[in-house]
């Protein structure tokens, strides 16, 4: 796969380096001439340009690119960035970094964004995540706020404990997908068993996640 990014500060670097991990092709924009380097990130290509103009993206080969992620400590920047990805070079998925939790209405499919990514939301996620027992709790908004990935922990004493998954009363727009238990990862059976402690990894739209709690808060039968 081949994915752009715009914005070469320890954030985008960082990305990249993930990125070419896992064998996928990375090109690197930056306007700034003091972050280049390409001797930090060599298995990248790393282009001094502006991503917001586009002539610029047009050398670059923009079009060439499976995915944009506009990564620039810029919230204007990265919504210029993923409208022109996707109005004048039809890329598939533009992922766009938000830095001011006021701006992210603003990171739509009207603007050209996928998958927007709030940091502070994101934190704030993990820290409620970490404290939270019983309690569902949004971790990452997916598809412009169509679908949410939820956590529950069940505490100890949950009443579902020895139950099967299939015991839980999901609403159509909701799903199981993880069971985390200790250290290991579980794809969810119908026969499987819930215990206290576990903690539960759903999507859901976020209209039926009030059905989502009263499945989890549900008497076992």
């Amino acid at each position: 796969m081949r994915v752009t990014i715009a914005g070469a500060g320890a954030v985008g670097r960082s990305i990249a380096a993930e990125l070419l991990e896992f064998g996928h092709q990375v090109m690197l924009i930056e306007r700034d001439p003091d972050q280049l380097d390409p001797h930090e990130i060599e298995g990248a290509e790393w282009v001094l340009a502006d991503a917001c103009e586009l002539t610029s993206l047009e050398e670059a080969q923009l079009e060439r690119s499976d995915v944009v992620i506009a990564a620039t400590g810029d919230d204007k920047v990265n919504l210029v960035v993923s409208l022109l990805a996707k109005t004048e070079f039809a890329v598939r998925r533009v992922v766009a970094r938000v830095n001011n939790p006021r701006n992210e209405w603003l990171f739509t499919e009207a603007w050209g964004v996928d998958v927007a990514v709030s940091t502070p939301r994101m934190l704030a996620a993990m820290v409620e995540e970490a404290v939270s027992v019983g309690d569902l709790v949004r971790l990452m908004t997916l598809r412009q706020g169509q679908a949410n990935l939820v956590e529950v922990t069940l505490p100890a004493n949950t009443p579902l404990a020895g139950a099967p998954v299939r015991h839980l009363q999901l609403p159509a727009d909701a799903a199981l997908v993880t069971i985390l238990r200790g250290g290991r990862v579980i794809v969810p059976q119908a026969d499987d068993a819930l215990e206290g402690g576990d903690e539960l990894l759903f999507v859901a739209a976020a209209e039926v996640e009030p059905e989502v709690r009263a499945a989890l808060n549900r008497q076992r039968p």
